[in-house]
């Protein structure tokens, strides 16, 4: 039993080192890192523990009081109870210790031989659990990775993704905005090519494009000029005011004159005075010929003095 034993660990022996060989080789190894980065050792466990060259250590104190010494805690002795009988017996009566004493001494051997053979192989078994333990954490932390690695590579792609639909979506853009300032163009360029003689057409009618001697003639010449003529004609007019107004005066005063009756003796001896009443007449008759016009004008401005007389 026991060679089949050994055989046997021996076997399980060589199927795990064979097994772990195997997954060693099946397990993919870490990749070489980029230019400008390096591998760093982290630790994967479950539990992170802090790594530090010195332990840290805390002192503790405690006081305790101090206790008198007990008293030894005496035997007990049960109270004695019935009554005591002896009886007397021989050597060999009852049995023979040589013979009596060996399915004892064999079943107390087989017993402690099986208890070795159990914890032995208690121990085997141990040893294969935690063979196995090992196996399945180194399995398991290789899965672990092989996860992280296929989910960092599923992130990559999805971030691949997601830039390329940006960069697909930003050249649609780029596209569409082109299109549309390729269209804005063409649209005003054949709007503007009717709106710009338009345009020039109407600043030209609203004298935003001169001649700058026309503009200085017409802004400072003319009206210079015409001021100067406005000037010679208040002049004109003033004088003909004048001249209406002497001409009125001095027909008032002819008129005056002879609005009044002559004397008597002008009217009895006319032939005696004839230088006078003849010199009168042609005077006023040479002042008539000359002041024709204004009075004229003046009997037309003041038909009520020329009734008077009359």
């Amino acid at each position: 039993p026991l060679t089949l034993e050994v055989k046997r660990q021996k076997r399980a022996q060589k199927h795990t080192q064979a097994r772990r060989l195997t997954q060693e080789q099946i397990r993919p190894g870490t990749p070489e890192p980029v230019e400008g980065r390096v591998h760093v050792h982290v630790q994967t466990e479950l539990y992170l523990e802090e790594i530090s060259d010195r332990i840290i250590e805390v002192d503790g104190e405690c006081q305790t009081d101090e206790f008198l010494d007990r008293p030894p805690t005496p035997l007990f002795i049960p109270a004695k109870s019935g009554k005591d009988v002896s009886t007397q017996i021989e050597k060999g009566e009852l049995f023979d210790f040589d013979i009596e004493v060996k399915p004892i001494l064999e079943v107390l051997v087989g017993k402690t031989v099986e208890q070795a053979l159990l914890e032995v192989m208690e121990e085997e078994e141990l040893s294969q659990l935690w063979s196995h333990q090992r196996a399945f954490a180194e399995l398991r932390n290789a899965e672990f990775a092989e996860l992280q690695r296929l989910e960092e590579q599923d992130r990559r792609i999805r971030e691949e993704k997601e830039r390329r639909r940006l960069e697909h979506l930003e050249k649609l853009r780029k596209q569409k905005e082109t299109a549309e300032k390729i269209a804005a163009r063409a649209f005003a360029q054949r709007y503007l090519a009717d709106l710009i003689p338009s345009v020039f057409n109407n600043l030209h009618d609203s004298g935003f494009f001169y001649d700058p001697i026309e503009r200085d003639i017409e802004t400072e010449f003319l009206p210079w000029l015409m001021s100067e003529a406005e000037e010679e004609l208040q002049k004109k007019v003033l004088g003909r005011m004048l001249l209406d107004s002497l001409i009125r005066m001095v027909v008032e005063t002819r008129l005056d004159e002879f609005s009044r009756p002559p004397p008597a003796a002008q009217t009895k001896g006319p032939a005696e005075e004839p230088g006078a009443t003849d010199a009168a007449p042609e005077m006023s008759g040479e002042e008539d010929a000359a002041d024709q016009p204004a009075a004229e004008k003046e009997e037309t401005d003041q038909p009520g003095a020329e009734e008077e007389p009359s």
